[in-house]
């Protein structure tokens, strides 16, 4: 009876949220306490009745439970337990139900930290919240089950996908599914203070850590995607323009648009307009790629193959919350005001185009995904909008995008002179250009592209070194004045500065790799070699393995340099014994400066197999340059005044409600 007690569950959490959804937010509108105070308890309830029906699913995995079909079409005895678990989330009714434990989770989180928010503000957040998992409740239960009978019993399973069968695929989901579902409470709070009324500096503090919060999990998320197609696909490429990498990647520019303008909102008052559009667009490019990859339109080694009618239920949820949040912006925004007034060099200035370049690349990625579709679907042919087209737009967005970023944190809110800025970006300037050259000569070429790219990268860190310079060394001093001084910069501050370091190893990364990057495909048996960069790849011996779940051929491959061994590889070919997929299982010497790259293909007639070694020079710092980003994330969110303000705000709202 497990299945069915977890199927009721979902039943009763979609009963919970329809109450969440609809009495706090009457409440809210009627002045009725009580009804208000119903909310939290209600969003601690579904977060229960959604945990429980996740976790009865997932022991069915545990227990090989084949009269479950979910169980039968994505798991098999013979997988090992801990993807076992991860298949929990490995197709779409599964990874349907983790999103609503997120969605759940976050709802719980926001209750448990919003005691000292106003009660109607709070209530309104969470109705909103309760909405919305009533649509995705609705779909599971409608269209896509995970408790679904298979009579008889099948006496085994068809196994998870190959391509999931990686420790990266445990984490990935939950992390990109986080930080999707999190901008649902930035979505909330701009709805909650659009039917209140209450849109100023306190409403931008109280949802700038809710948001940054799910910022840091999607680049996470987006990160470790962009490893795991790296080492599990075996092509060596760290992005390729995927319709389902590009879905995650819309709500990340417009999530760190947000960020930007909730700064400017909660310090000058302006951008107030921009701040709630951006959070609406976040949540609903999250929903728009839900769409895509369960809709049935993409062919994606991300997507999920599903029938239409989920892609129309989806379609049509996506409708009604991007339709209703859009009227009622239109309805509220003319009451909104513009903010303080800011001339036209000014650090608002600035953070506005910053928003408008970060709008344009997401409308660049979102038209390059979704044009083909379109085409297809109007019956006009079929083409493919890849690489070349997302690479050129976007070097032209992200040069002068990169250089707001260095300018603005060295540009005075309100007004600032050109003069007195030019002195100030100057030496920065010519800095970053005598360093992009060095590094382009040390490594023997100088061309146009690298040299930007790189660039781009030291621009950051010498415009960033520019701005802590005045602030730890005003007139000199010792290591303890120094320390003292950095005390006193905001935890924020810092957070931010760490955030765009990242940005600097990323684009370092990306210019290094690109550029001095080497490959070469080679037919290879036991005793062959082949050389790359200096580095001599020799094939030892092959062998067969036997896995868990998979029979492989095992390359045992050693790589010297200059005599000496650096490393010995194993790449493997495997062949999975349910569903018979070959699957390419690379193998990696990597370390901070370079990665050798091993990856096996297809056998020839001859015995040979055809092999790929690569050279991939500072392709780590693209990871790395994602990791420092989290981390400035992390650090931006933990900064007490957030906490210590939103305690304030909260004072002046209870006695707002009080004298109401």
């Amino acid at each position: 009876m497990i299945p069915e007690l977890g199927h009721l569950l979902l039943y009763f959490a979609l009963g919970v949220s329809l109450v969440q959804g609809v009495l706090p937010l009457v409440g809210a509108h009627r002045d009725h306490r009580g009804w208000m105070l119903l909310a939290r308890p209600l969003s601690y309830l579904q977060g229960l009745l959604v945990t429980a029906a996740f976790a009865l699913l997932a022991f069915s995995f545990l227990r090989n439970d084949f009269s479950v079909l979910y169980v039968a079409s994505n798991s098999n005895s013979a997988l090992p337990k801990w993807y076992q678990f991860a298949a929990v989330w490995g197709g779409h009714e599964g990874s349907l139900l983790l999103w609503v434990l997120m969605l759940s989770g976050w709802t719980v989180a926001v209750a448990r930290y919003s005691h000292k928010l106003p009660l109607a503000f709070a209530s309104r957040i969470l109705g909103v919240m309760g909405l919305v998992a009533v649509g995705f409740l609705l779909f599971m239960l409608l269209t896509s089950n995970p408790f679904d009978r298979l009579l008889p019993a099948a006496a085994d399973g068809r196994d998870l996908n190959p391509l999931l069968q990686d420790p990266g695929m445990v984490i990935h989901p939950p992390m990109l599914y986080m930080g999707y579902v999190g901008f649902s409470v930035a979505f909330a709070f701009a709805i909650a203070a659009l039917l209140g009324g209450n849109l100023d500096a306190t409403w931008a503090r109280w949802t700038r850590p809710w948001t940054t919060a799910a910022w840091v999990f999607l680049t996470f998320g987006i990160g470790l995607g962009s490893w795991w197609a790296y080492n599990e696909l075996g092509w060596g490429g760290w992005w390729f323009w995927d319709p389902v990498e590009n879905a995650s990647f819309m709500p990340w520019l417009t999530g760190t648009a947000l960020i930007h303008s909730l700064a400017v909102s909660e310090k000058r008052g302006s951008f107030k307009v921009w701040t709630v559009w951006l959070a609406i667009m976040a949540f609903s490019l999250s929903l728009l790629g839900t769409f895509l990859v369960r809709s049935g339109v993409l062919s994606s080694v991300h997507a999920f193959a599903t029938d239409p009618r989920r892609g129309l239920f989806i379609l049509a949820f996506l409708v009604i919350v991007i339709g209703a949040s859009l009227v009622l912006f239109a309805w509220r925004a003319p009451t909104v005001g513009l903010g303080q007034r800011f001339s036209l060099l000014s650090r608002e200035s600035l953070l506005l185009g910053n928003n408008m370049m970060l709008a344009a690349a997401t409308g660049a990625v979102l038209l390059g995904t979704l044009y083909p579709l379109f085409l297809d679907a109007l019956g006009m042919g079929k083409i493919s909008v890849g690489p070349p087209y997302f690479d050129t737009v976007f070097a032209l967005l992200m040069a002068p995008l990169v250089l707001v970023m260095g300018i603005g944190p060295l540009t005075r809110w309100k007004q600032d002179e050109a003069g007195v800025l030019a002195r100030r970006l100057a030496l920065p300037l010519v800095l970053s250009l005598v360093a992009a050259l060095a590094v382009g000569w040390s490594a023997g070429k100088i061309q146009a592209t690298t040299t930007g790219g790189l660039m781009m990268a030291f621009w950051i860190v010498f415009t960033l070194a520019a701005d802590l310079k005045p602030r730890l060394l005003p007139a000199g001093g010792s290591l303890g004045q120094i320390l003292h001084r950095a005390g006193q910069i905001p935890v924020a501050m810092w957070g931010m500065m760490l955030a765009h370091l990242g940005v600097a190893a990323f684009a370092f990364g990306v210019a290094m790799v690109n550029t001095f990057q080497e490959e070469r495909d080679v037919k290879m048996g036991p005793g062959d070699s082949t050389e790359i960069v200096g580095y001599r790849f020799e094939m030892k011996s092959l062998r067969q393995v036997q896995g868990p779940n998979y029979v492989a051929m095992e390359g045992t491959m050693t790589i010297t340099r200059d005599g000496r061994l650096v490393d010995t590889l194993n790449p493997q070919k495997r062949i999975y014994r349910v569903q018979q997929n070959p699957m390419t299982e690379a193998a990696v010497n990597a370390n901070l400066w370079r990665d050798l790259y091993v990856s096996m293909g297809e056998q020839l007639p001859s015995g040979e197999w055809v092999v790929r070694v690569q050279y991939k020079p500072f392709i780590s710092w693209i990871w790395g340059g994602c990791l420092i980003m989290m981390a400035g994330g992390l650090l931006a969110m933990s900064d007490r005044r957030y906490r210590q303000k939103q305690n304030a705000g909260a004072r002046a709202g209870a006695l707002q409600e009080r004298a109401a």
